[in-house]
């Protein structure tokens, strides 16, 4: 696994979005790149340059986590961004990406519900659903196992554009964000390289949404989706991990009122 270059990447990403003038600095001649330079991240970190450079590279070093904050607060970063630094940090070693198995109680408890429900994987695989979720989003058991995903089904699944309309681009950024998180903490694993690649080629959009590295973190909500039978439909929804493996996640819709 290459933690250490996705950790390299997400400090690069975030020197480069600074401007001299975000942390105090006059900038006495124009620069050739945009953002800080390496060697005030290190002054304002406390660390020294070549020791920043060698976490930049993604060399074999492992940041403590006072070097890790320190980072987060020279470069600005909130607590989304800071948590994700110090998983970056803690991710490498990681075994090979194995597919998550659902237990058994699982899978009746979600077939049991009236709502549509669908539990995924840390690659956002589809595991698990319910009839209710085959009805709004799509019969998933018609998709390829290799490709049964709700990214995929999401941004390049014309019934997936359709079903978000006007609203698509806004939710699949926001759902790539949301996957960037998981992503970096798996990189260099063929698993998740070939959705990436699978993606890219899929989606005209993903490579810009995710060459900014872009983070989120999951929020309940609501979603306005357009059904090709019942119109226009207005969802509340949330996501829950289960308890037997925190990798799993239930998602569920609640038809918002007023809505049929």
């Amino acid at each position: 696994m290459d933690g250490n270059r996705q950790l390299g990447e997400f400090l690069r990403s975030r020197r480069a979005r600074l401007r001299p003038e975000d942390i105090g600095l006059l900038s006495q001649r124009r620069r050739r790149t945009p953002g800080l330079r390496r060697e005030e991240v290190a002054q304002l970190a406390g660390i020294s340059v070549e020791w920043y450079v060698k976490l930049e590279q993604g060399r074999a070093v492992s940041p403590s986590a006072a070097t890790i904050a320190a980072l987060g607060e020279a470069l600005r970063l909130d607590k989304i961004e800071q948590t994700h630094l110090l998983a970056l940090a803690e991710s490498a070693g990681r075994k090979p990406f194995a597919i998550e198995v659902v237990p058994e109680t699982i899978i009746h408890v979600v077939a049991s519900l009236p709502q549509p429900a669908y539990v995924t994987g840390q690659r956002w695989d589809i595991l698990a659903w319910n009839d209710a979720a085959a009805e709004l989003f799509t019969d998933f058991e018609r998709i390829p196992a290799e490709d049964r995903n709700i990214l995929l089904y999401v941004l390049a699944d014309p019934a997936g554009r359709r079903l978000f309309g006007a609203s698509w681009a806004q939710e699949a950024r926001r759902m790539v964000s949301l996957f960037r998180v998981a992503h970096d903490l798996w990189a260099g694993d063929p698993a998740f390289a070939t959705l990436v690649e699978t993606l890219g080629a899929r989606c005209p959009e993903f490579g810009v949404w995710w060459t900014s590295h872009d983070i989120g973190a999951p929020v309940s909500g609501t979603k306005t989706l357009h059904h090709p039978v019942r119109g226009e439909l207005r969802f509340d929804f949330a996501t829950f991990q289960a308890n037997d493996d925190p990798a799993l996640k239930l998602a569920i819709y609640a038809q918002a009122a007023g809505f049929g």
